[in-house]
């Protein structure tokens, strides 16, 4: 579907040359072209337009002057900085132009007809007068000769397996009698054949054909060599044979031209010599005579020089034909016709080897012309318009256009073809968008054809239906037809000559003009044309187009798009400028094409397809290049682009890694594109779609969802890409048109569920709208069955354009299935219940939880209606769809769950069910009294909660069988709330409950049961358990104990109280219920609680409990707290000073680890930062192996696990992270005692030991100030930054991953509990302590404020 348009036509024509030239190649030396003369050998450079060496040939004697010599073959050979000329008298000479010095390094006596190098310029073959072949090396070294004619067929002859005679064989459709035909004589070449050998390389020059004409039949033959000059194989007979030779230069096929009976053609020969396919060329035979075909270096496009043959009174007329081909079928793209004068006449014609679609060529008058193509689709370029998604492709004089919109036609078929009187060069579409389907088309006689669409009622006889219509079938597709035909001249005097191909880049403006651009007067220049029509004048033979205006371009244009929608004309110089064509402005000018931040844009690299679309509102201009770099702008986001189409908001490219990839430019920057070009996106993203490889963009489908891609072989294929077909979508779900998203969604298999996530609250106010327009039952019990509960615009399809219809659901506290069931429901019933019945049942069991006994009780009142709707749907009808819905078993239930025996009769009969185990049971339910009828129902269905309420209607007689019931299946609190607290049944039940609980040992709730009952008993054992004493105290008093028995349950209490550390709860008891005052202040001591026991003491008179028991427990607890004290500052000390070490180890550790990674290595501030994770998860490998192990155990063990990692013996990977935590636990253990501390203080004071006062005051702020002191030093400010940051990026691996996880982890808790509460808490404490404690504990007068 693709066509050759011309990018670039250049050229030049040198007057001062001598001589007529006869053949030439390309220099080494880039824009210089070698020619041979018959007086030397010339260097012409196009870009100068001149002649700038010369070397004549004829001063040492190798041609003569009078100027009838004849060179055979040019070659630049780089490495000898030579140029390797041959000539008709056998010479084979190297020429150096900058010395103009000649060697003569060989001579063939019998003449030279042919010199041509392998590709590798490795080898040399020549072709002698004598009808031999010499094979030289590159340095003019003979290898071998050998004679052109050969007898042998060759190496690759083929063996005979002796399968029977010839006139047995089969012989296909032509049957028996081909057996007995006559083999056709071969006829002698053509008269016009000039007889020279002609010889052309495989592309890797492993093998080398030759065609020559047989001395012996006339005929040519095509014989294959070996690089040896080893005959290979030789072609059958051919009769009609013609000089011309190129082989593929894949390497597959040789072409050459054959003239049959009938026609003319293009035939292709394998190399074992068989023929393998043809075309026919368009003229009649013995038209025109071919004098050479070539191939270019891709093996894509075929160039054939073609002469007319029956000229009188003047030169003939030649052509050269470009020729494609795709799905089997050969198209000719382009036709240069070249006119009858002498100076006009091709001498010869090369492809560029490193440009693959350059052709050069070469007339006699020294007019030197090249011409760059490149491969562009044509297709309309509207959206709004009937006409679209046209696409035309050139073959000959015909365009095969093929209308997307309708149907998608594989070429080389079409939808119609429009036939043209000569060969067709350009086609482009109009760029209104409300006639995007008419067309104009350029033919090589420079005239433009116009095709427009709807305005004639008779046929056009040159528009003719291609793959649709006929065989009595009416064709629903418009054709267009020839509006008018116009001459196109825009030379500036009547004696100059166009070349051919002159214009290109034909535009079709939407005010009905056109721009074309032509080549300027110098080589580097370009003119830009605008074309109006003209009313006709009468008379005239044709009317023509009125040159509006012709402006100049500084360069060469090597594009030029007409954007639909802004009406923008961009043009892209050879540079990469950018210039903008102001054609609507009364005087039409060229300005650069400037970006948002004002300066001018300019491709880095020269485009082969442009385009102009919108991003982010502002105009940019896109381009690829031929290497597959993408361009918005001078920005390039993409190297690996093959193909691109912008439509409506969306771009599209295709990719080399086989995607098809969308992206919505609405609310999408440049650098946001770049990163999503250049990053893979997810698998199920609605941008990315898989294609097949090599997949290129033909056209977009527009108001559709239709993208056409061609594959390398040329066939179609269309998808629907996911993100087109969102955006058509929520359009039409924007303007209401359900029926056609519906169809949509169903067809391309998207999910329901986003008619209504799209936007909740248009479709519940249209709910009644979307069952119309669906109108049918099935659809809607389709919508039905998909609906799910999440939101589908957040998780399946979001919106590309970031922006969203969803709105917050009004009714959030119901869910979304059963808001939806419940909206569309009311509407079906609101239109007709009795059309929508099914989907009203389908929207009952739809939702959660499923409403079936509704449904079933509907379905019950079909079966009971009197007067059936016709229409409707039956009772039977209706129940069969609900058990396809819900399962039978599942059904049976619930109708029995609705005590209706008819309807489960009626359920029963449509399953599968035994009538023997139904009605047994359905017959003893009916003889039982109603509430125990459906108790044992509700029984049978486990509603154990419903069977209760109807078994506490059936009487106390049944009540023993409910306290059973609520003992199995623990419905204590249901039980409860069925009778009244003052019967004896609620006493019963909530025994029973309190028993449970009791069981769950929850025994303080079991207690309280027990109370509000009135079983005490039961509440005092109860509340002993749990510990409530208080409550014991009152249970026991409402049961009437007696003082001794009341001091003994205080006794056993105060024990239990003791044993969980209670002292002071066990110390009321002893004191207020068992009057053991001395007990109480000893327990009191115990628990130190000095000042309750000194209250004890003084209230009772026991003073001599002070000496005994107060004085020695407070000397003792002083004791025990400078221990303590003495004990954590040691620790303190000796886990500081380690830490300091560890990390000091890690450092260099770190250093050493850099000084292995390359300078300015970007991830060298990353180990830096992380370096206690990278060398604890290299320095010992055992524990992050261990990960592993302990991923699987309970938490209980992993904790435990993750303790024992944390160890703090010397060399641990993680011995860091457990001394802080020690070193956290041991200020969190000061923190603890330092209350106690301050009531010890005052007690020592109180009793006069000052001395003991001060050692604990002083060791005690000792300690403070050390660990206020510390803080800074071990939780410093930037550990949390530094040291938890996780090892990421190409050098981190999945050990060190993960350890920097749980380091970080472990150092969150360490640092948060510790960096700053605790540094704040001792600040406080140091700030309100009893400065110089010592020395004011000997002043009497100050006890009192140092006690504060």
């Amino acid at each position: 579907m693709r066509n050759l348009r011309l990018l670039r036509a250049g050229g030049c024509r040198s007057t001062a040359a001598k001589g007529t030239p006869q053949c030439f190649c390309l220099g080494a030396e880039s824009g210089t072209v070698l020619v041979g003369s018959q007086y030397g050998l010339v260097e012409m450079r196009p870009a100068g337009n001149s002649v700038s060496r010369e070397v004549s040939l004829t001063v040492d004697g190798f041609l003569p002057e009078d100027g009838s010599g004849c060179i055979v073959g040019v070659e630049d050979l780089p490495e000898q900085e030579s140029v390797c000329v041959a000539t008709a008298a056998g010479d084979i000479l190297l020429c150096n132009l900058s010395t103009e010095q000649v060697e003569c390094v060989g001579s063939v006596d019998g003449g030279l007809s042919v010199m041509s190098w392998s590709p590798d310029q490795e080898l040399v073959l020549l072709a002698t007068g004598q009808q031999t072949l010499i094979m030289m090396t590159r340095d003019f070294e003979p290898i071998t000769e050998k004679q052109i004619h050969q007898d042998e067929f060759g190496e690759g002859k083929f063996v005979a397996l002796g399968w029977g005679k010839k006139e047995t064989q089969f012989h296909g459709s032509e049957g028996k009698q081909a057996a007995h035909r006559k083999q056709t004589e071969v006829l002698p070449a053509s008269a016009w054949d000039d007889g020279r050998p002609r010889v052309t390389w495989r592309g890797d020059g492993q093998f080398v054909a030759v065609s020559a004409v047989c001395p012996e039949t006339g005929a040519r033959k095509v014989r294959v060599w070996s690089r040896e000059l080893v005959l290979q194989s030789t072609s059958e007979p051919i009769s009609g044979l013609e000089q011309a030779l190129s082989w593929k230069p894949s390497g597959n096929l040789i072409a050459s031209t054959q003239e049959k009976p009938n026609r003319h053609d293009v035939v292709f020969l394998e190399k074992n010599g068989l023929l393998h396919g043809e075309f026919t060329l368009p003229f009649q035979k013995g038209q025109v005579k071919v004098n050479e075909m070539l191939w270019n270096a891709d093996s894509t496009v075929l160039a054939i020089w073609l002469e007319d043959l029956k000229v009188e009174k003047s030169n003939p007329k030649t052509y050269v034909q470009l020729w494609t081909t795709g799905n089997y079928h050969w198209y000719l793209k382009q036709s240069l016709h070249f006119s009858s004068l002498e100076e006009n006449q091709l001498v010869s014609l090369l492809w560029d080897r490193e440009n693959l679609y350059r052709l050069h060529i070469l007339c006699q008058g020294w007019h030197y012309l090249f011409y760059d193509w490149h491969w562009s689709t044509d297709h309309g370029l509207g959206e709004n318009s009937q006409h679209m998604a046209n696409v035309a492709v050139i073959d000959g004089d015909k365009v095969l256009v093929t209308a997307f919109q309708h149907a998608v036609v594989p070429p080389p078929m079409c939808t119609y073809e429009l036939q043209l009187q000569q060969a067709v060069n350009q086609v482009a579409f109009h760029t209104d968008p409300k006639h995007s389907g008419d067309m104009v088309v350029l033919d090589a006689d420079n005239r433009i054809s116009v095709y427009r669409y709807g305005q004639s009622t008779v046929n056009d006889p040159s528009v003719k239906f291609g793959a649709v219509g006929g065989n009595g079938f009416k064709a629903a597709v418009e054709t267009p037809y020839l509006d008018k035909t116009y001459r196109v001249d825009v030379s500036s005097s009547s004696s100059e000559v166009m070349n051919p191909l002159g214009l290109r880049f034909l535009t079709w403006l939407p005010n009905d003009s056109f721009l074309v651009v032509g080549q300027g007067q110098h080589a580097a220049q370009s003119v830009l044309h605008h074309l109006t029509a003209v009313p006709h004048v009468a008379g005239a033979e044709e009317e023509c187009l009125n040159l509006r205006l012709s402006v100049p371009v500084d360069g060469e244009v090597i594009s030029l798009y007409c954007s639909p929608v802004t009406k923008t004309v961009a043009l892209q110089l050879t540079d990469g400028r950018i210039l903008t064509y102001l054609w609507e402005a009364s005087t039409p000018v060229l300005e650069p094409w400037q970006s948002s931040s004002s300066s001018a844009v300019q491709f880095p690299y020269c485009c082969v397809q442009t385009s102009i679309t919108r991003i982010s509102g502002e105009e940019v201009i896109l381009g690829l290049t031929d290497r597959c770099r993408f361009f918005v702008n001078d920005t390039e986001v993409a190297s690996n682009i093959t193909s691109f189409a912008t439509f409506s908001e969306f771009l599209l490219v295709t990719t080399n890694s086989h995607t098809c990839q969308c992206f919505c430019l609405k609310n999408l920057s440049v650098k946001a594109l770049q990163a999503s070009l250049s990053s893979a996106a997810a698998p199920n993203s609605e941008t990315l779609r898989k294609v097949e490889r090599g997949s290129r963009i033909v056209t977009v489908v527009p108001q559709d969802t239709k993208v056409v891609l061609q594959m390398p072989r040329g066939n179609l294929e269309t998808i629907h890409h996911r993100a087109l077909v969102l955006a058509q979508i929520r359009k039409w779900l924007d303007r209401l048109m359900f029926k056609e998203a519906f169809q949509c969604m169903r067809k391309l298999r998207i999910n329901l569920n986003l008619l209504y996530d799209h936007n909740p609250k248009v479709f519940l106010e249209n709910t009644e709208t979307f069952i119309r327009q669906i109108d049918s039952v099935n659809y809607i019990n389709l919508f039905f069955t998909e609906l799910k509960e999440e939101d589908f615009t957040k998780t399946m399809y979001p919106s590309l354009n970031g922006s969203s219809n969803s709105q917050l659901p009004q009714h959030p506290d119901q869910k979304k299935v059963n808001l939806i069931c419940d909206v569309m429901r009311v509407a079906m019933e609101h239109i007709d219940p009795q059309k929508y019945c099914l989907s009203i049942l389908t929207a009952h069991v739809k939702k959660s939880p499923p409403e079936l006994e509704i449904a079933l009780q509907k379905v019950h009142d079909l079966r009971e209606s009197i007067t059936p709707d016709v229409q409707g749907v039956s009772a039977e009808e209706a129940l069969k769809y609900l058990l396809f819905l819900v399962d039978v078993n599942e059904l049976y239930d619930y109708s029995l769950g609705t005590y209706d025996f008819d309807l489960v009769v009626m359920v029963a009969e449509k399953s599968q069910k035994d009538p023997k185990e139904y009605l047994p049971f359905l017959n003893t339910l009916q003889k039982m009294e109603t509430n125990y009828q459906r108790y044992t129902i509700d029984r049978h269905l486990k509603r154990y909660a419903k069977a209760l309420g109807h078994l506490s209607k059936c009487g106390p007689e049944h009540f023993s069988e409910l306290l059973n019931l609520v003992k199995d299946q623990n419905l204590y609190s249901e039980a409860l709330k069925l009778y009244p607290s003052s019967t004896q049944e609620y006493k019963d039940i909530s025994e029973a409950y309190g028993e449970y609980l009791t069981q769950k040992q929850l025994y303080e709730q079991a207690a309280l049961i027990f109370a509000r009952v009135g079983i005490f008993a039961k509440a005092l054992d109860a509340f002993q358990s749990s510990g409530s004493w208080q409550q014991a105290l009152c249970m026991a008093s409402r049961l009437g104990y007696t003082k001794d028995k009341l001091s003994s349950l205080a006794r056993s209490m105060a024990g239990k109280l003791v044993e969980q550390r209670k002292y002071a709860e066990a110390a009321i008891l002893l004191e207020q219920y068992t009057q053991d005052y001395e007990e109480a202040v000893l327990l009191l001591l115990e628990g130190a609680f000095w000042e309750e026991a000194l209250r004890l003491i003084h209230k009772y008179g026991r003073l001599d409990i002070l000496e005994t028991s107060l004085k020695p427990a407070i000397l003792e607890a002083q004791k025990s707290q400078l221990i303590f004290l003495d004990s954590q500052k040691t620790a303190f000390l000796r886990h500081k000073s380690r830490l300091q070490v560890v990390r000091e180890l890690k450092e260099k550790a770190c250093e050493n680890l850099q000084d292995y990674e390359v300078p300015n290595c970007p991830e060298s501030e990353l180990f830096s930062e992380t370096s206690s994770v990278v060398t604890a998860s290299d320095m010992n490998s055992k524990y992050t192996h261990s990960n592993s192990r302990i991923s699987a155990r309970s938490s209980k063990n992993r904790r435990k696990a993750e303790r024992k990692r944390y160890s703090l013996k010397e060399g641990s990977p993680f011995e860091d992270i457990a001394l802080l935590e020690v070193l956290g636990e041991s200020v969190r253990a000061v923190e603890t005692v330092k209350g106690e501390i301050h009531i010890l203080l005052k007690q020592l004071v109180l009793f006069g030991y000052d001395e003991q006062a001060g050692a604990l005051q002083q060791v005690l702020e000792e300690v403070l100030q050390l660990m206020v002191a510390s803080v800074p030093e071990i939780w410093t400010p930037d550990l949390q930054q530094s040291s938890v940051s996780l090892v990421l990026g190409p050098n981190s691996t999945a050990n060190s991953i993960m350890t920097a996880y749980q380091q970080k982890r472990m150092m969150r808790s360490v640092v948060q509990d510790q960096s700053y509460s605790t540094r704040k808490k001792i600040y406080e404490y140091t700030n309100h302590r009893t400065d110089s404690f010592s020395s004011k504990i000997y002043m009497h007068t100050n006890v009192c404020s140092c006690c504060q």
